[in-house]
């Protein structure tokens, strides 16, 4: 029974891939056989939607050509008319889509969308990141094997970009878009600014100097830790914010509020 047909319009590459099935997640001339419950999908994330269990992806044994609808072994093209399931195909994950420069890494365990050479893998994070990062970020020891902190969702499986925070934290980058939308610029987990905030704080310092406090607070004092440097400190009071002595930066709860 084949559960999940999207009509697509048919295309032609090479003379060699027709009328891919294809779905809101991959471009494909095959079925999966769920290995779980034998029934044929697009693709695992369209069988885990609709079924109250999930597909093992490297468990799939067997695929169905959209095109001719032998059953045949996983592969990357039909047996009976030489359809090519997939411009990619990853005999580990059994991974049919379209070129996008994907590769299967194998620390990672699963695909990545590349290309290769623009990624490396951190032994310490156990995760791709792109090269730009090499030597240039905080590790945090198997951080992708964590939910994203906004939405709770797998980090590491996940087909939303990562976004590596200063503090070496990941979010999706659709979380981290919606939560800069929000006004917040803190890590969820650890607090630390979540980009660079020498701007920021500048134009705190303005704002302040521009704001003198009453004569009768002037004096006022408040012990505060910073979120960005973790410095304890004590700090003129000020409604705007109080200013961290160590590194200027105004991510500064009073310390009794701090745990």
């Amino acid at each position: 029974e084949l559960l999940i047909r999207e009509n697509k319009e048919e295309t032609v590459t090479n003379g060699k891939m027709a009328a891919p099935v294809g779905c809101d997640h991959y471009i494909r001339s095959c079925f999966l056989k769920a290995p779980c419950c034998g029934k044929a999908y697009v693709c695992r994330l369209c069988h885990d939607a609709e079924e109250d269990h999930q597909m093992d992806r490297f468990l799939v044994k067997e695929v169905q050509c959209s095109v001719c609808n032998t059953v045949q072994q996983a592969q990357k093209t039909c047996q009976e008319c030489n359809v090519t399931f997939g411009d990619y195909y990853c005999d580990i994950c059994h991974l049919f889509d379209k070129d996008k420069k994907q590769y299967h890494c194998q620390p990672c365990g699963i695909c990545r969308i590349g290309p290769r050479e623009k990624y490396f893998h951190c032994q310490k994070c156990n995760l791709c990141l792109a090269s730009d990062l090499r030597g240039n970020h905080k590790c945090v020891e198997n951080v992708s094997r964590q939910n994203c902190p906004v939405c709770m969702e797998d980090m590491h499986t996940s087909r939303i970009g990562a976004h590596v925070l200063p503090c070496g934290h990941l979010l999706h980058k659709t979380c981290f878009d919606d939560m800069v939308q929000t006004g917040a610029y803190r890590c969820p987990l650890c607090m630390h600014s979540a980009w660079n905030m020498e701007d920021s704080w500048e134009q705190m310092d303005k704002d302040m100097a521009q704001s003198p406090m009453p004569t009768e607070y002037q004096d006022a004092t408040v012990k505060i830790i910073c979120n960005d440097c973790q410095t304890h400190c004590t700090v003129p009071f000020h409604v705007l914010g109080m200013k961290c002595s160590g590194c200027g930066s105004y991510n500064t709860p009073a310390e009794e509020n701090c745990e």
